[in-house]
């Protein structure tokens, strides 16, 4: 459910069109628009203080080519969403980065 939210969010897909998209596999290793490559935060179990780290982690790999079988093919640009505390379904606050070669 992140995954489709933010993608939503980070204007990847159009309002309601995450779960199409995500269901496509356009957001899969070598899909059109590949996210969480590593599994995203959630499959990590969402540690509290190194989510941020794990994503800048996971992008400097994915740039530098050395992602092994996670790697996305041609990665030169990578964005990293993350928030905390919840308002509704949303963050009360959120982060991006964005790293490119």
């Amino acid at each position: 459910m992140g995954e489709i939210i933010q993608i939503e969010n980070l204007q990847l897909a159009s309002r309601g069109e995450g779960g199409v998209i995500s269901e496509r596999g356009d957001t899969r290793v070598g899909g059109r628009i590949p996210v969480n490559p590593s599994g995203g935060l959630e499959s990590k179990g969402h540690p509290i203080g190194a989510t941020g780290l794990a994503q800048i982690y996971e992008l400097v790999a994915q740039l530098r080519g050395e992602a092994g079988r996670r790697q996305v093919s041609g990665a030169r640009i990578g964005v990293a969403e993350n928030g905390g505390g919840v308002i509704g379904v949303e963050e009360a606050v959120a982060t991006v980065t964005v790293l490119g070669t």
